[in-house]
């Protein structure tokens, strides 16, 4: 439902009743501080009440709104307004000092309206209440104005993507939908635990709980001015990229699993980059810029058999998930020319940037290597799809080939290589999960099976480590490798130790996916939208 996952608005829900049967008067009081508006305490900000003929509302915006002039990470939006809204029927908005409006309603049970002050409340006198529950709720929303400054042009949000929408009109909205949604959530929550436990038990459907609202987060939806669908993501708390291909690709199962549209509407703005002659490199691009401003690529080094085998991964996935090539067909050249890149520098990769490049990037890596040969691999299956049967021939015997010697040269006797010439290492393998789910068996059966084998052999108490090198890891990786298990108890085996440091971290921070497998801290990253990779293993169950 885009037009409801774009809506700004959402909803702080409150049940009162009596613990000890005997009735009381109560009163409930809710505050907001002039944070939400701002990037920083010393920004000022001007805070307002307002009504119409439904709601009371508060709001506050900086003074300056500089409508998408900051960019970076870890900032937050300083431009447009945050709003708290309830019925006029039973709350009442106040804007004021904090600490006189809690007296105010210490004393009375209410605070009533004001026209001046930094902070927003609004109060309910409920009356007297015994066993018979009562229930209500208010609303939080955010109005941002402009969403994204897409290559120099300012994008309103989806929902108000015409230009024809209100805040208030999507307040309005969010309160004759409010019943009607709890009841839609209450059983899209069931559906998920139930199915989540399916596929992956206990453990692997609480961590895809945990992930579900975070990877959706850490995106923003947009229609671009071609009219398609963009979802840009913020690589949040590592450089602040927005669009970053290497974070789509983690991130991608779970919207490949609930919604292809979403999935192609994280790389739509990828391949636009490249037809547009904007981005003129023989392979795809890192990143479409800093968000909020998607310009162009601003980081400071390409990945290019990373971002060309995780493009052509995706829109293969796209294209089984569909049914039909007609996606690829549409991004035929790009694919193409990105294919060819692989073939001439993929099988044995130079020493260049990858995914994993913070724990540091070694000359031929042999998860890089998979990586490019998988990638190759999905352009044969859309050629095959399009009815290009001699390119698709053609390339299936390249990645085949490509494959075979890939054994050969990261072989270590129970397990396989880091890299195809340092003899005494391992590495998570993790991105063969994809010709496994694809179905394109490019890769000989028994390499996915000797690996989870060894795997098991190099656990520690929260979980595998990404390499030999470290004791640190990526959760998404992980359930990715997980995936890769022939049982379900080595599926498990690998997961259960991932739920476990994130039922034992004593970090209080959005959900990390860069973790130590040997301490209860996290090393780096939260709040990211890879944790979105966990449903990997759902995704692979649907697709038998």
């Amino acid at each position: 439902d885009l037009e409801l996952i774009s809506r700004p608005v959402n909803y702080i829900s409150y049940e009162v009743v009596s613990n000890d049967e005997a009735e009381h008067d109560v009163d409930i009081y809710f505050e907001a501080a002039q944070d939400w508006a701002r990037n920083s305490w010393d920004q000022p900000c001007v805070s307002t009440v307002a009504a119409d003929d439904r709601f009371n509302y508060v709001q506050c915006g900086t003074e300056s709104q500089n409508v998408l002039g900051r960019k970076g990470d870890n900032v937050r939006i300083d431009w447009g307004y945050f709003m708290m809204a309830a019925s006029n029927q039973t709350h009442v908005a106040a804007v004021g000092d904090n600490i006189a409006m809690r007296r105010e309603f210490a004393k009375s049970g209410s605070v009533e309206m004001s026209e001046a002050g930094d902070y927003m409340a609004i109060s309910s006198h409920i009356g007297k209440v015994g066993t018979s529950k009562v229930e209500d709720y208010i609303m939080l929303g955010y109005d941002d104005l402009y969403s994204i400054r897409y290559f120099e042009q300012d994008m309103r949000p989806y929902w108000n993507r015409t230009g024809n929408s209100t805040i208030e009109q999507q307040f309005a909205l969010a309160a004759d939908s409010y019943a009607d949604l709890k009841k839609r959530c209450a059983k899209f929550d069931a559906k998920l635990m139930n199915e989540t436990f399916e596929a992956g038990g206990k453990e692997y459907a609480e961590l895809c709980a945990l992930a579900y609202r975070q990877a959706i987060s850490a995106h923003k939806l947009i229609e671009t001015p071609s009219g398609e669908l963009a979802f840009l993501s913020k690589e949040n708390f590592s450089n602040g990229s927005i669009g970053t291909v290497d974070v789509t690709y983690p991130s991608a199962p779970m919207f490949l699993y609930y919604n292809p549209e979403l999935a192609k509407a994280l790389i739509n703005f990828i391949f636009y980059y490249a037809e547009s002659g904007k981005w003129t490199k023989p392979f795809a691009a890192h990143d479409v810029g800093t968000y909020p401003q998607a310009n162009g690529q601003t980081y400071g080094g390409d990945m290019p058999v990373e971002e060309c085998g995780n493009m052509l991964i995706l829109t293969g996935a796209i294209c089984q998930a569909e049914g039909s090539a007609d996606y690829a067909l549409k991004h035929w050249d790009a694919l193409t020319l990105w294919t060819d890149y692989l073939v001439e520098n993929g099988g044995d990769p130079a020493n260049q940037l990858c995914t994993d490049d913070f724990a540091g990037h070694w000359a031929r890596n042999a998860n890089l290597s998979i990586k490019a040969i998988v990638g190759i691999a999905a352009y044969a299956d859309m050629a095959r799809m399009a009815g290009k049967k001699d390119v698709a021939e053609e390339y299936e015997a390249v990645a085949r080939k490509m494959a075979a010697e890939w054994k050969t040269m990261a072989a270590q006797g129970d397990h396989y290589r880091l890299t195809f010439n340092e003899g005494d290492t391992w590495s998570q393998k993790y991105n063969l999960v994809w010709d496994k789910i694809l179905d394109y068996n490019v890769f000989d059966a028994d390499i996915a099976p000797t690996e989870v084998a060894y795997y098991l052999t190099k656990q520690n108490d929260y979980g595998l480590p990404l390499d030999c090198r470290r004791a640190y890891t990526k959760a998404d990786w992980i359930v990715w490798s997980a995936t890769m298990a022939e049982s379900q108890e080595d599926f498990e085996a690998l997961v259960k130790p991932v739920h476990r440091f994130m039922n034992e971290t004593v970090d209080r921070i959005p959900m990390s996916d860069w973790d130590n497998t040997d301490s209860k801290h996290h090393v780096a990253f939260r709040a990211r939208s890879v944790v979105g990779g966990y449903y990997i293993k759902l995704l692979s169950e649907s697709m038998k």
